[in-house]
């Protein structure tokens, strides 16, 4: 009797289709780039609960809840998603990822809700405590492999960590008994932010311009980046002085001179080359908004200006304009796609420009006219990052197209 053989039949095999599972948690700037992205887009509305008394009893209310909120909630998650990931390819080592990257998105949205409640103490000490945790975080990879040239990030996020308890501990001062004047933390805070743009600007803007536009002759002046980053930080040492009034003339030459060689390091970059690759152009706006930013700071200690107007061109003009040009970019880049704005890109980056505008220029032209330019720049930015948030919720929560990790 033969013995049959039997044939082993197999069914073709399938092409892999995309991966769909859940990667929100495999680098920095995944959820922090969501989370700020989408609280960008909600406070506005959270701030007209405020004001239609929805929200009585929130520790942080109004104006104050808004600058510490953009501040220390929505620029300060991008800034740590931003140095979890650079940290990353900086040390060759891992950053925060899983459940402690969950864990620290966790203690910046549980700082984002506790400030709209009456519990004070717990929003000041959540608060406080997300960027020295993240300072901490970023510590041992740069420690482990000894990146001393970026140690100062570690200590700029410690920095943020002491404006921001300043701040509380100002707003909190009939309870504790401590007198320190209200705006310190918040100015603080806004020059060290002032700062690591700086920095980062001066290391990526050059680099992304000479490799996203063919002949751009983007280029780098030792002298001239040591002057930069030298007055940016004296303006920072400055600001922690109580200086008289008759000081303002010096302040205002000091602020200037800054703003001349901010100015004259942005030509350097050659910007006018740009026009044509919106994924560059953003950043160099947003840079050039730092310019604006002094000078009208500058005109403002004079008393020819509105202070209001020269945090504007900072917060929203150049904070808010260098957030959505390197939050599209790197997300972009980190997730395998190519480096190309399209059009939902390209209406972010126009709508954070025209809610620059409007909020730093319409009240100093048209003081009558204040209110309806708040409100029409809140709305700007409102749909600006929230059309971003929609648009890369599933490129922030997929793998990399490219099977990379991260």
């Amino acid at each position: 009797m033969t013995s049959a053989r039997f044939l082993r039949i197999e069914e073709p095999p399938r092409a892999a289709g995309p991966d769909r599972s859940f990667a929100l948690w495999q680098l920095g700037f995944r959820p922090f780039y969501l989370l700020a992205s989408a609280f960008a887009s909600l406070s506005i509305g959270l701030w007209a609960l405020q004001f239609a008394g929805l929200l009585p009893h929130a520790y942080l209310q109004g104006p104050l809840w808004h600058a510490h909120e953009m501040l220390f909630g929505f620029a300060l998650a991008v800034i740590v998603g931003f140095l979890f990931t650079a940290g990353r390819n900086w040390t060759n080592r891992p950053t925060p990822t899983g459940a402690l990257l969950a864990a620290l998105a966790a203690l910046w949205l549980a700082a984002r809700i506790l400030v709209l409640t009456p519990f004070a103490l717990l929003a000041a000490a959540a608060s406080a405590a997300f960027p020295l945790a993240a300072a901490v975080a970023l510590a041992v990879p740069f420690v482990a492999a000894r990146n001393r040239r970026n140690y100062f990030f570690i200590g700029l996020l410690g920095l943020m960590a002491v404006a921001d308890a300043l701040f509380h501990a100002a707003h909190l001062a009939p309870a504790s008994r401590v007198v320190l004047p209200g705006w310190l933390g918040l100015q603080l805070g806004l020059d060290v932010v002032l700062f690591i743009m700086t920095v980062m600007a001066g290391r990526v803007v050059p680099m992304f311009t000479n490799n996203g536009v063919p002949g751009a002759a983007a280029r780098r002046h030792a002298g001239l980046e040591r002057a930069v980053l030298a007055s940016t930080l004296a303006l920072l040492a400055l600001d922690l002085l109580p200086l008289p009034p008759a000081a303002a003339p010096v302040v205002a030459a000091l602020l200037a001179a800054c703003a001349a060689l901010h100015l004259a390091r942005w030509l350097l970059w050659q910007p006018w080359t740009t026009r044509r690759t919106p994924i560059v152009w953003v950043l160099h706006l947003a840079y050039f908004w730092i310019v604006v930013h002094l000078a009208l700071r500058a005109a403002a200690t004079m008393g020819w200006s509105t202070p209001s107007a020269a945090t504007h061109a900072l917060t929203v003009g150049a904070i808010g304009g260098l957030i959505i040009g390197m939050i599209t970019r790197t997300a972009l880049g980190h997730t395998g796609r190519p480096l190309r704005a399209g059009r939902r890109e390209i209406a972010c980056y126009v709508l954070v420009a025209l809610a620059a505008l409007v909020r730093t220029f319409v009240p100093l032209v048209a003081p009558g006219l204040t209110m309806p330019a708040v409100t029409a720049s809140a709305a700007l930015w409102s749909l600006a990052f929230g059309l971003y948030a929609v648009t890369y919720w599933p490129v922030l929560t997929r793998p990399r197209l490219d099977g990379r990790p991260g």
